[in-house]
């Protein structure tokens, strides 16, 4: 048994049967929390100082495109509908070998544990087993907690979007989750839907069952912009033909314009909201369902989406996605003619949103998203005693509205410390840096893409 002790940290547990603390211990055994308060004993233990530090669950990032990451910065001036599909989907994804889904994956998952992202959801487009087994590799290496999903290949857009009628690669996904990700306690199986908005209702149904067959999570790219009625005419149908197929297995992502019944209903049958605010707001998503879900009931969780134009910072999107809900709801009064007097989102709210709702829609709500004894350790220790922390009068707000990538001190997934003293501890992000970067060079290249 291994023994490591977080001590004298400001514990904010998100547990409210723990609480917080202005000061307390963690105790760890073999990666799992055994105990949370003040002057715990442990003297065999390994200690970690969490003095002036606010000490968090990690986040989770319920939507992220990992394999993007070695040709960020050529889509922050992209539209969805316009260059994105275009350059992404319709080329540079094509492109990809094996290797630069392993690289890409790598050094995104470095970027998400850097920034104090302990889990993610990876949403993988691999042109053959080979990439998908990169993928995984990548994740591996890295140490992040995943759920990696297998979407549709990238190497023809024409056949695996629009209105395809071909059927996600069973076979291929059947023998990675076997070979790679089902004996692996930190990775899970996720499939990637295209939905009623991008292939036949026989086909959309056939991937969700192909999910549920594999007892894996089901997660869907649905209502954004406002693909397909602007392609195909009428009006947008919601959830179609999977309507009657919804449950808590299902994830959605973006989801902006769903009716309010539609998200309504979707709550009601559990299913999960992931909401991208950043690149939704730059790439003409449109709304995020962020009201319409906390309307119905539920609680939305925060994703990154496509980091080939926004940081992997999740702490990016719980600022983002806080202020913007606040906007709208604040706007609301003032046409009323009333002034605001209270703010109608906490920054208590959003950080659940980026880590124990994110875990609930990942089926991970049993082993992670709150500081509680039984769950996996992963926890992020943030310095409150920097001149841009300090003082900290209140925890939660410090960690969501005055903290930066600069102040995640100490990482750790499933009690290993993955990143100390401001540090990645993997050797590989030096080691592999100068075939990531030249990968994104040659994808760029080979695209043809213009800067």
């Amino acid at each position: 048994m291994t023994q490591t002790i977080v001590r004298n940290g400001t514990v904010v547990s998100l547990d409210p049967d723990v609480g917080d603390f202005d000061e307390a211990d963690v105790l760890i055994e073999d990666g799992e929390i055994v105990e949370v308060g003040p002057g715990l004993s442990a003297s065999n233990a390994e200690e970690i100082d969490a003095s002036d530090h606010v000490v968090v669950p990690g986040f989770v990032d319920s939507h992220i495109h990992l394999a993007q990451t070695q040709v960020r910065g050529i889509a922050g001036d992209w539209s969805l509908m316009g260059e994105y599909f275009d350059h992404m989907l319709g080329n540079i994804t094509g492109l990809y070998q094996p290797e630069d889904m392993y690289l890409g994956g790598l050094f995104g998952a470095f970027e998400k544990l850097h920034t104090g992202t302990t889990t993610a959801l990876d949403w993988s487009y691999p042109n053959t087993l080979e990439h998908g087994e990169r993928a995984v590799d990548a994740l591996k290496d890295a140490g992040l907690r995943a759920v990696y999903t297998y979407g549709p290949p990238g190497d023809d857009a024409a056949k695996w979007w629009y209105e395809s009628d071909v059927g996600l690669p069973e076979a291929k996904i059947r023998d990675l989750n076997e070979e790679k990700i089902r004996d692996d306690d930190l990775l899970d199986l996720g499939i990637g839907l295209r939905g009623p908005d991008f292939c036949v209702d026989e086909t959309a149904r056939g991937d969700l069952e192909l999910a549920r067959d594999l007892d894996a999570l089901a997660t869907i790219h649905m209502g954004a912009a406002l693909w397909p009625s602007s392609v195909y005419g009428g009006d947008y149908q919601g959830f179609g033909c999977l309507e009657d197929l919804l449950g808590p297995d299902v994830n959605v992502a973006h989801g902006n314009h769903f009716t309010q019944d539609d998200v309504d209903h979707a709550v009601e049958q559990g299913v999960s909201f992931s909401s991208t605010p950043e690149v939704e707001m730059q790439m003409g998503h449109g709304i995020p369902v962020t009201g319409k879900v906390l309307e119905a009931g539920g609680r939305p969780t925060w994703g990154v989406d496509v980091c080939s134009n926004v940081s992997g910072d999740m702490a990016s999107q719980m600022r983002i996605g806080i202020q913007l809900q606040r906007m709208f709801d604040n706007q609301a009064v003032l046409e009323g003619d009333e002034e605001v007097t209270e703010v109608s989102i906490t920054a208590r709210d959003t950080l659940e949103m980026a880590t124990i709702e994110g875990a609930k829609a990942l089926g991970m709500a049993d082993e992670i998203g709150t500081i509680t004894p039984g769950k996996r350790a992963d926890l992020v220790l943030v310095d409150a005693s920097d001149f841009m922390t300090a003082p900290s009068h209140s925890p939660v707000q410090t960690v969501v509205f005055q903290s930066d990538p600069s102040h995640i001190d100490t990482v750790l997934v499933d009690g290993e410390v993955v990143k100390r003293d401001g540090e990645l501890t993997n050797p590989k992000v030096r080691e592999e840096f100068d075939r990531f970067v030249a990968s994104g060079e040659r994808l760029i290249d080979e695209a043809g893409i213009e800067l």
